[in-house]
């Protein structure tokens, strides 16, 4: 796949790392674009660690599902997250466990498939922004390939703004011409005993501001919407 002539308006959401809320994160976006009026379309380009359905047979994504609904239940749910393996492991390994291997082409068509339905498209990787998608491909390869701007989720926790700066700073190094729309800081646990949450916010936007990457929300635990929704599609 070579990169679009025309991106499309929409954000590839990606995490500093697995299990930080980027899933919810993608939802949340992609309910306050519909609530605008926009016709959303949803993709996940693959997916592991999924369930079988209570038949015992389709593999399902809750990430992906989750995501569909959001964006009021566009086409269908295959076609958000068309590739879907068992194993709880990088996609490609997944596959492979499978005796199967991802369909890089596949990655490719399935976006366009949102693109020419859509107004706006919420992609949401798998994994970290470096993690690999397939055997050749890294999230971060796909999201250039889609000629979309990055929204990095992060988790608030102990660590985050080391894994934040980390991910901004290779990101910019890797892809210099991809756009990151900014951070998303999100309480993807509880309330914990971790005197960081307070300052992880504040710290965050220091820091980040060198890079001209703005902290776009500060998620709370169980929030399902953004305080300012306007420069999603700034």
């Amino acid at each position: 796949m070579t990169p679009i002539d025309k991106p499309p308006r929409g954000l590839f959401v990606t995490g500093t790392d697995t299990d930080v809320g980027k899933s919810y994160v993608a939802a949340i976006i992609a309910r306050a674009l519909v609530a605008q009026g926009r016709r959303v379309g949803a993709y996940k380009p693959a997916a592991s660690g999924c369930r079988r359905d209570s038949a015992g047979g389709e593999l399902v994504s809750d990430d992906a599902l989750a995501l569909w609904q959001a964006a009021g239940c566009p086409e269908t749910c295959e076609r958000v997250c068309p590739q879907r393996f068992a194993a709880p492991l990088a996609p490609h390994l997944a596959a492979r466990a499978e005796g199967r291997a991802i369909d890089d082409r596949l990655i490719g068509t399935g976006f366009d498939f949102w693109r020419e339905r859509s107004e706006v498209v919420v992609v949401e990787g798998a994994g970290g922004l470096f993690s690999p998608l397939s055997e050749s491909r890294l999230n971060i390869d796909v999201a250039s390939e889609f000629g979309l701007p990055l929204l990095i989720v992060a988790a608030n926790r102990l660590g985050t703004i080391h894994a934040a700066l980390a991910t901004v700073v290779a990101a910019r190094a890797h892809s210099p011409a991809l756009p990151i729309a900014g951070l998303v800081l999100n309480d993807a646990t509880p309330n914990v005993d971790d005197a960081s949450r307070a300052t992880n916010a504040a710290e965050l936007r220091r820091l980040l501001e060198p890079y001209d990457v703005p902290l776009r929300a500060a998620v709370e635990f169980g929030r399902r919407e953004f305080v300012d929704t306007a420069w999603i599609l700034a």
